[in-house]
């Protein structure tokens, strides 16, 4: 059960953070490399809690689905979505948003997940799957930071 943890500290507001992390658009934008769209539940705009989303990507030259819930929200503090359906065995990712100042935030991405098929999924953790996660959350959380920042100081989104 690997747990991914990321500290990314981005200079705009809390809020702004908050909500771009929970955006189902700027998460596709984020998620361009592999191709991710929302195919179901709520496909744009600002997902809340107990909506679900059904995302279609290709990963590892494989097109799959996966449908995540958010299970606990505090705006604009942290939210959680869990996997309700797809390839991992089940998965937690928690985003927390922690304001240093007035225009600067910690934002903080626990992912806890466990891999299916048992050893053959540990041994897949170890060789690919947790250094792929690992390098996928970080391209979208450079992302976030860089839309976040330039939303901040008002050169749109």
């Amino acid at each position: 059960m690997p747990v991914i943890r990321m500290e990314v500290e981005i200079d705009a507001p809390q809020q702004i953070c908050f909500d771009l992390a929970r955006s189902i658009d700027s998460h596709m934008e984020s998620t361009a490399r592999t191709r991710e769209k929302a195919i179901g539940g709520v496909t744009s705009g600002l997902i809340r809690l107990g909506e679900s989303v059904t995302w279609e990507a290709v990963h590892f030259g494989v097109k799959q689905r996966l449908t995540a819930k958010i299970t606990e929200m505090e705006e604009p503090w942290f939210f959680v979505d869990e996997m309700v359906q797809g390839a991992f065995k089940r998965f937690y990712h928690k985003h927390e948003f922690i304001p240093l100042g007035e225009k600067k935030t910690r934002m903080i991405d626990t992912f806890d997940y466990t891999s299916p098929l048992g050893v053959l999924g540990k041994l897949a953790d170890v060789l690919i799957l947790e250094r792929y996660m690992r390098r996928f959350l970080l391209e979208r959380n450079l992302y976030l930071k860089e839309k976040a920042e330039r939303q901040a100081r008002g050169c749109g989104e």
